[in-house]
């Protein structure tokens, strides 16, 4: 890639919604419609959102938002877990950005923070290693959450900070995998997909073979897509055609960042520091199996789970917030009571307001005009 205006080129842009609206015309797909095509990562959703992809698509075509955005699925309960340590005399307490302003049952880490809180928010489980080594009398919590993009730097972390011995460094472990969510997901008879655009970051580090069973066992096709607009609607046209000829596959358009087997470095890290919980808890998605990890014994002195007495909780979302809906594609963000009233990123009731990346903080930012 030498220019990102490659990805951007109105003309390219042009031929590919003429091919989308060509095969939108053909019988197999015409007396189908809608197609229900869910972008799996929330990057995927802010770049329709950002350039109006879904006003430029042919009627027929309904692209729906799904769970994958690691900051829109943190429940409640978990915020609470943030907060109770954050408290804990000695405790400084790190993390992300975005997690900073998720709503907890009563505040969220930001407003903790502003409350007195030792809250720091970090760009990388590094710089949150950084701080217990110039604090060596503090104990320093890192918050780590995100899907298999981000679980091989803090793994990679954790491998440091135990060559080093940093005894007063700990991780909180919100990781979650995404391959047993759109199981869960296809399993829900209540959620109606006919296509994935597949997240193009995770695939980077897991690659192609763990979604075949979605094309196999399922039915249904599935393109691992880049993120830039002629990206999207490249994914969007392999999709069709294999919806038209009546296949199924695993396709892979983001060929210049993703290969079949992903990164095997990455991998190696994640499979010694981490192992698979039995079932974990998701915002709006209730419990998935083997959707989440923790730390393997050997790491368990890292382990703030295990390190710091937590209270086992549950903290629903707002009786009008629709976030699981809208996660699962059966609203659309508008369509949620709260939006754009109540729920804004400003003031957000749900998850899905807070990241760039939430199908609700992209559809207020780029759609307001479309909201009643």
């Amino acid at each position: 890639m030498k220019y990102v205006d490659e990805f951007r080129d109105p003309a390219l842009a042009r031929q590919l919604l003429d091919r989308i609206a060509s095969l939108m015309n053909s019988p197999a797909l015409h007396t189908r419609a809608p197609i229900r095509i869910m972008e799996v990562c929330g990057g995927h959703t802010h770049s329709i959102f950002r350039y109006g992809l879904e006003a430029l698509l042919p009627e027929g075509i309904e692209l729906i938002h799904g769970p994958g955005c690691p900051v829109c699925v943190l429940p409640r309960e978990r915020v609470d877990d943030c907060l109770a340590i954050a408290a804990e005399p000695g405790v400084i307490f790190t993390t992300f950005g975005d997690a900073m302003r998720v709503p907890g049952s009563e505040q969220s880490l930001q407003q903790a923070r502003a409350a007195g809180a030792d809250i720091h928010m970090v760009y990388s489980p590094l710089d949150a290693l950084q701080i217990a080594r110039e604090n060596p009398d503090r104990r320093v919590v890192f918050f780590g959450l995100g899907f298999e993009t981000t679980m091989p730097s803090t793994a990679l972390t954790l491998q440091q900070a135990a060559r080093e011995g940093v005894g007063n460094f700990f991780l909180l472990c919100h990781h979650i995998t995404i391959v047993p969510t759109l199981q869960a997901l296809l399993d829900d008879e209540d959620v109606r997909v006919d296509a994935f655009i597949g997240p193009g970051h995770v695939s980077m580090v897991i690659g192609l073979e763990p979604y075949d069973f979605i094309a196999r066992e399922y039915g249904k096709p599935f393109i691992i897509s880049g993120f830039e607009p002629l990206d999207i609607l490249q994914s969007i046209q392999m999709l069709l055609e294999q919806l038209n000829s009546g296949q199924a596959e695993v396709e892979n358009q983001y060929t210049r960042v993703v290969s079949r087997s992903g990164n095997p470095q990455a991998q190696q890290a994640v499979a010694e520091v981490f192992e698979l919980r039995e079932r974990f808890a998701w915002r709006g998605l209730g419990e998935i199996e083997h959707s989440g990890v923790r730390l393997k014994p050997a790491y368990a002195a890292f382990d703030a789970e295990r390190v710091f007495a937590l209270e086992s909780r549950q903290a629903d979302d707002p009786v009008d917030c629709h976030c699981g809906e809208v996660l699962k594609g059966q609203l659309q963000p508008q369509q949620c009571p709260l939006f754009g009233t109540y729920c804004t990123p400003s003031n957000p009731m749900g998850a899905l307001m807070v990241s760039s990346e939430g199908a609700c903080a992209a559809c207020y930012q780029y759609k307001r005009t479309d909201v009643s």
